[in-house]
C-alpha cells in the first residue's frame, strides 16, 4: 500500500462536528494492486443490518455495531468488551474511484475494494513500428 492511496483520518465521523461516542477501532489491513485497494476489517459480532459502510467526499467511514447476545437469565460477572460500536475513518486519494466502492461482511470480516479511477489504472501503450 502506498501512502497515497488510503490514509487513517481523526475524523471519526464527517457529518457532525459534535463529540462522538466512544467507539472501538477495528484492525483493518490495506492492500494495494494494480488496480485499486482492499480493506479487510476485523468486525466480530456485527451483523449485516447494523453495518453502515459510506463514502462522504473524499473519506470513507464505517460504522458498526457488534451485537452481543447472552442467555436473559445470565449476567457476566467479567466482561472484556465493554463497548459495542466501532468506528474507522479513512481519507482516500484522487486515483480511487469513490462511485465505485463495494463492500461485502463474511464471518465478522468486512471486505471493502476500491477500484483505481480510469485516469490511474495502468494501461499498456502499443508501439508502432517506425
Amino acid at each position: 500500500m502506498t501512502s497515497q492511496a488510503v490514509t487513517q483520518t481523526g475524523r471519526p465521523d464527517a457529518r457532525d462536528d459534535a463529540r462522538p461516542e466512544p467507539a472501538l477501532l477495528p484492525p483493518v489491513d490495506v492492500i494495494e494492486d494494480a488496480t485499486g485497494i482492499t480493506l479487510y476489517a476485523d468486525l466480530p459480532g456485527v451483523p449485516r443490518d447494523r453495518l453502515n459502510v459510506r463514502v462522504e467526499s473524499d473519506t470513507l467511514l464505517i460504522d458498526a455495531d457488534m451485537v452481543l447476545s447472552a442467555p436473559p437469565d445470565m449476567q457476566p460477572s467479567h466482561a472484556e468488551v465493554q463497548r459495542t460500536h466501532y468506528r474507522r475513518a479513512f481519507t482516500l486519494s484522487r486515483e480511487l474511484d469513490p462511485d465505485q466502492v463495494r463492500a461485502e461482511l463474511a464471518q465478522g470480516v468486512l471486505r471493502v475494494r476500491i477500484p483505481k479511477a480510469r485516469h490511474a489504472q495502468p494501461r499498456r501503450i502499443e508501439v508502432q513500428a517506425g
